[in-house]
């Protein structure tokens, strides 16, 4: 399922739809982590690179987080919080990712957590159900462009059901949970990072940086 418009997955109920393999833990573990730049700033969406950047643009921007106070400066730069911004008919939106780089197989690959998605103040039966997830994508830099491609969860699904795969997690009938701990997860990606029907029909966006 491909599709320009990341915010539609950044929302809660959509990001439930089944568009991209969601996992219990992370695929990084603290010692994979390694300082970076190469998320930092704001990109936008587009189809191609000489398009007008508009109000109408969704904004990932990217920033490293503090650490300890903000009046002190010191940022943690193996880390970067993603606030997503959407302008849906005047009507402003804005959802905000915890995001980690690590490298596999020669590839970088984004572990997405979802930091905010409402405030205490507003907390409804629904959200009580909610259980926060990750993703994990792969990521092509390519001078001023991001390319990432998260894996099909159908192409996962067959592979589970064929029995071409063990890889520990939980199948609802609606959607498949990788429970599998960061280095399991590891191996897996790695075994099929150069895999062309593993990324061919999962959701993919291309980003360029705002100048």
């Amino acid at each position: 399922m491909k599709t320009r418009n990341f915010l539609l997955i950044a929302t809660i109920t959509l990001l439930f739809s089944g568009c991209v393999v969601y996992s219990f833990y992370p695929i990084y573990t603290e010692s994979d982590l390694f300082e970076n730049d190469l998320l930092l700033g704001e990109w936008f969406e587009a189809e191609n690179p000489d398009i007008v950047l508009n109000g109408d643009n969704d904004i990932w921007k990217f920033n490293h987080p503090f650490v300890g106070d903000k009046e002190d400066g010191i940022r943690d730069k193996k880390r970067y919080v993603l606030t997503l911004t959407s302008n849906e008919n005047g009507v402003v939106k804005e959802s905000k990712f915890e995001v980690h780089v690590i490298k596999l197989a020669e590839e970088y690959f984004l572990d997405f957590y979802m930091e905010e998605y409402g405030d205490d103040e507003n907390i409804i039966l629904s959200d009580l159900h909610l259980v926060p997830v990750h993703t994990f994508a792969k990521l092509t830099v390519v001078e001023d462009k991001l390319e990432i491609h998260w894996f099909d969860p159908e192409w996962l699904e067959d592979l589970i059901k064929e029995n071409k795969i063990r890889i520990h997690h939980e199948d609802n009938g609606d959607f498949i949970l990788l429970t599998a701990k960061p280095k399991e997860l590891q191996k897996f990606v790695s075994k099929y990072v150069d895999s062309e029907d593993a990324f061919e029909d999962g959701l993919a966006v291309e980003l360029y940086r705002k100048k």
